[in-house]
């Protein structure tokens, strides 16, 4: 292969042995668990290839589902004309790392325990076989690059080959947007060219794996990393959204005095915006990064398209949970309304039949795991939580009775059907209509008539979720921080040459 990469095999100090042990056991377990004949190893070396793609924190502001009605995503949207696009897709867990090790493994957070960033998860799930092993056990080539699973819990022994981000690139003296210590929370243009920074660099890595012969089927894993913060991209980008113009999320004032008060994180973004100015100009740079990401979407989708591998590729594109940019007085993720719930999930190629339609049922992530191994003929692993989704690639209207849950504890989980999100806390309970109110801002938890309704979605609710004790992260040795190698430092040194600030307007 003509990909430069960096091996899988070199993991930090003291993993390989423990790496090894894993893979073995896995390799056993592959044996006996899915004893296989000759002409069915075969046929699955034959079987289609699975492009993978990931964005990290792009909400629903996507041309195919609508959530903001400036965001420009030409490369999506015609991805979507190909495939089935699910408007009702739920993370897990509204963050990365939980999110990720769910959709990874096929278990839910309430099977794993792994409900922080922070949790360790290997060490929570010791046997699991993640989806890429499970593809790498099966004749396939599995390589992977950016974020798929979270940062630094990368595992080397998921991947023949994976390709590292080297560093960021980011504006001197940041932060830059006007809001005092704000860390990370922070947008601008960058005066660099897209192909020196690190998702393009990532597209361009995928480009030459996808215009190459290869001899085995392939699993390839492109993870994107804007609009993860801080949002630095090319200013070409933040140029097509000028803040002056900028539609703000819609809002209610009080939409929060119904709540639960343990439903609510910190408000302090959302005053620092409002208090600088900055809430217009946040959304744009938003948009910014999510047209960024779609161009590199575009990228990798066109070679793909002018390659070999063109018509023997099943292509999903997926997101690790949604973004509030001030609904509820909230920014980020970690909450469990809609848009910090709701994710991208579309899938097109080989075996989707219904070309160009919607999907509305209820659907997770952690369907993604089943669904692939069904569409390229590997065996079923029946401890996955998932459900196939290949009758709706199908018949995106055929009978489904699977809800979605979203959890951010044992005691903090939303379920949501495709009329209701029932959320259950410490303290309270909420109720939404989403057909009367799609916004969410009347709780009807504590309404009369809604009894039956509320009761009979606390049933869907998992039952004796794990609370079991975690490893964190930041407490493993310093052996074990990694588990697939990067070079230190996350950002390249500063340069103001790489800066340009934040146009007001094109006027």
């Amino acid at each position: 292969m003509a990909v430069t990469m960096q091996s899988a095999t070199a993991s930090v100090s003291g993993q390989g042995k423990r790496l090894g042990v894993i893979g073995a056991m896995l390799a056993i377990s592959a044996v006996l668990l899915c004893p296989v004949d000759a002409h069915a190893q075969a046929a699955r070396a034959s079987g289609p290839n699975v492009l993978f793609i990931s964005v990290d924190d792009l909400n629903d502001w996507i041309g195919p589902l609508g959530g903001h009605p400036q965001s420009v995503t030409p490369n999506i949207d015609r991805l979507a004309r190909r495939g089935v696009t699910f408007t009702r897709a739920y993370c897990q867990a509204p963050s990365c790392n939980p999110s990720r090790t769910s959709l990874m493994t096929g278990l839910r957070p309430s099977t794993s325990g792994v409900y922080n960033n922070g949790d360790v998860w290997r060490k929570a799930l010791p046997d699991a076989v993640t989806l890429p092993q499970h593809f790498m056990l099966h004749g396939y080539e599995v390589l992977g690059g950016g974020k798929t699973f979270h940062g630094p819990q990368n595992e080397a022994a998921s991947w023949e080959a994976y390709f590292q981000f080297k560093g960021f690139l980011h504006p001197p003296g940041k932060p830059v947007n006007g809001i005092p210590r704000t860390g990370h929370f922070d947008w601008s243009g960058l005066a660099a060219k897209a192909a020196e920074t690190e998702d393009t660099r990532l597209a361009a890595w995928a480009e030459r794996y996808l215009s190459e012969e290869h001899s085995r089927p392939f699993f390839l894993a492109v993870g994107f990393y804007r609009p993860h913060l801080p949002w630095y991209v090319p200013q070409e980008h933040f140029d097509r959204f000028p803040p002056s113009r900028i539609e703000l999320p819609p809002t209610l004032q009080g939409d929060i005095d119904d709540i639960p008060k343990s439903a609510l994180r910190s408000f302090r973004d959302h005053d620092n915006v409002t208090k600088h100015g900055q809430w217009r100009k946040a959304v744009a740079g938003y948009l910014a990064c999510i047209n960024y990401a779609d161009a590199n979407v575009g990228r990798v989708l066109a070679a793909l398209d002018s390659g070999p591998h063109a018509d023997n590729t099943i292509i999903v594109l997926w997101s690790d949970h949604g973004w509030q940019l001030g609904e509820k007085r909230q920014w980020r993720k970690f909450t469990l309304w809609e848009r910090s719930a709701r994710v991208v999930m579309m899938l097109a190629g080989p075996g989707v039949g219904a070309v160009g339609r919607k999907s509305g049922r209820t659907v997770e992530l952690l369907d993604l795991y089943p669904t692939l191994a069904d569409l390229c003929g590997l065996p079923k692993r029946p401890e996955l939580d998932g459900r196939s989704l290949r009758a709706l690639l199908d018949d995106p209207d055929a009978k489904w009775d699977k809800p979605a849950i979203t959890s951010i504890g044992p005691d903090k989980v939303s379920v949501r059907t495709e009329r209701w999100r029932y959320s259950k806390h410490p303290d309270g309970e909420e109720l939404y209509d989403h057909h009367a109110d799609p916004y969410e801002w009347t709780n009807l938890a504590n309404k009369p008539e809604h009894a039956e309704a509320k009761t009979s979605l606390a049933r869907l609710l998992p039952k004796n979720p794990s609370r079991k004790q975690m490893v964190r992260y930041p407490d493993l040795p310093e052996a074990q921080r990694r588990l697939v190698e990067v070079p230190e430092g996350r950002f390249r040194k500063s340069d103001p040459s790489n800066y340009v600030p934040l146009r007001e307007t094109l006027d």
